[in-house]
């Protein structure tokens, strides 16, 4: 159902304190990722509720790993259960 992702994705929803969260953790981390903000981007909102099944934020994607409405504490552990995604994505 997914498709590989060069680039990952976070999708956030405009004014989301959850979003901000995740954006500053990624950035401080050094990660690239493009942003899609599902309020103003319907496509980009249809493509989030494809993967996760619903419609909260922050959600994010990167080839098969797909993480949805998470918390960073969240994400880390997420990324834990996934090593080889960590180690792409610098964050091992």
């Amino acid at each position: 159902m997914t498709s590989p992702s060069a680039k990952p994705i976070l999708y956030i929803k405009s004014g989301c304190p959850w979003c901000r969260e995740a954006e500053n953790f990624l950035h401080s981390k050094g990660v690239s990722y493009e942003v899609k903000d599902v309020l103003i981007d319907p496509a980009a909102a249809r493509r989030m509720q494809q993967l996760t099944g619903q419609t909260l934020t922050p959600s994010f994607e990167y080839r098969d790993f797909v993480v949805a409405d998470f918390s960073v504490e969240e994400f880390v552990s997420a990324l834990r259960k996934n090593p080889k995604v960590a180690q792409e994505l610098n964050l091992a």
